[in-house]
């Protein structure tokens, strides 16, 4: 297998011979890593059942982890799933790897479909399973939505939506939602949304693929899977926490497969994750240091603040030229979008990530003005 250099690799090879100001403290708005503390009520469960190291945990996950998940999704979408509906896993990250490797095996000439700029691993997983790729591109005409081309899409096997989405920024509708699903039926293709940025809006909740479902007349999530994570939402991406939702028949099948992989989250992390999930105020504060930080953006920048996520998809002609010189000149790393992106998807823009408090954020923000004042960019 032949894996694509990962984005955060290219960044360190394309800024390894500059030496940055040193006037400046060096700032880094490159990985979507919340620079927040984990509140202390999920570390103290963390910390109590430590003494749980002795057991196996179970693949399935623990009762009390389940229903913290299914709880979430109750008082969020206002849907019930069944027991069988939701699995927990190890973050999502392995989860979109394992998942269209098991979805797809079976497969001849399998064929997935991703937005595109995307989050690496989707790219990874299609390659791991052996299959062609369909690119949905996120352009700035489209929106940063895709557009629908059935008799592309008819050929596939697993179509990955990302919204919220990580790097545009961009929000689907309810609406569009039930028309991707009403195609995932017609077509017979398993249609997966990763919804990790969910909680991290600024004004209307995002809908989820699940509610869509229903919307759609397909209660039973037929073809339909949503995952979500806590690491954005509870700013605890060493928790390690996510689950996926929706059809029972894959997940039952699924669920079989994950006891080969041997990815069961320890006991004491599962504990700290159920009471992370099963808690909302302090999600809210988040949101609001994220309001917060686009205020800033937008106030300083002039940008739009979007309606989810924490990422600015800013717009700046020679991304990588762009980089380099905010890096030499402010000592401030962003990620050039070309990195995130594949046939030219992403050229143009950078992203950066708003995940450090609002003092850090005002002179980072300075700093980028500056620079593109100084270059009238």
């Amino acid at each position: 297998m032949q894996f694509e250099t990962y984005p955060f690799e290219k960044l360190a090879m394309l800024l390894e011979d500059i030496t940055p100001a040193k006037e400046y403290d060096p700032i880094t708005l490159t990985i979507g890593e919340p620079q927040f503390e984990t509140p202390e009520f999920i570390t103290e469960a963390l910390c109590t059942n430590a003494s749980l190291l002795k057991k196996y945990p179970k693949t399935s996950g623990e009762p009390g982890l389940r229903e913290a998940m299914r709880g979430f999704v109750k008082r969020r979408f206002h849907i019930e799933l069944d027991d069988s509906q939701i699995i927990p896993t190890f973050g999502t990250r392995e989860l979109l790897f394992n998942f269209p490797q098991f979805l797809l095996a079976d497969k001849k000439d399998p064929k997935m479909a991703f937005t595109n700029p995307f989050y690496q691993i989707y790219e990874g997983a299609a390659i791991a399973s052996g299959a062609g790729v369909l690119h949905l591109d996120l352009l700035k005409e489209n929106g940063f939505l895709p557009k629908i081309d059935e008799r592309e899409l008819a050929g596939c096997d697993l179509v990955i939506l990302n919204f919220p989405n990580n790097p545009t920024a961009s929000v689907m509708d309810k609406e569009s939602m039930v028309e991707w699903v009403r195609l995932a039926l017609k077509h017979d293709f398993v249609l997966l949304n990763d919804e990790c940025y969910s909680e991290i809006y600024t004004s209307a909740p995002p809908p989820s693929i699940l509610q869509a479902s229903i919307e759609a007349d397909n209660p039973g999530f037929k073809n339909v899977v949503a995952i979500n994570s806590v690491s954005k939402r509870s700013s605890a991406p060493g928790l390690r926490s996510g689950f996926i939702a929706g059809d029972d028949e894959i997940l039952k099948r699924y669920m079989r497969y994950r006891t080969y992989v041997g990815c069961a989250s320890p006991l004491p992390l599962q504990a700290a994750a159920a009471a992370a999930w099963s808690d909302e105020e302090h999600v809210m504060g988040f949101r609001e240091k994220y309001r917060e930080n686009f205020e800033i953006a937008k106030e300083i920048l002039g940008i739009e603040v979007p309606g989810a996520t924490f990422y600015i998809w800013l717009e700046v002609g020679d991304e990588l030229e762009f980089t380099k010189r905010l890096y030499e000149r402010y000592n401030v790393k962003v990620l050039p979008g070309s990195f995130l992106g594949r046939e030219g998807v992403g050229q143009g823009y950078v992203r950066i990530a708003l995940v450090e408090e609002a003092s850090r954020t005002i002179e980072a923000m300075k700093r980028i003005k500056a620079y593109l004042e100084d270059t009238k960019w």
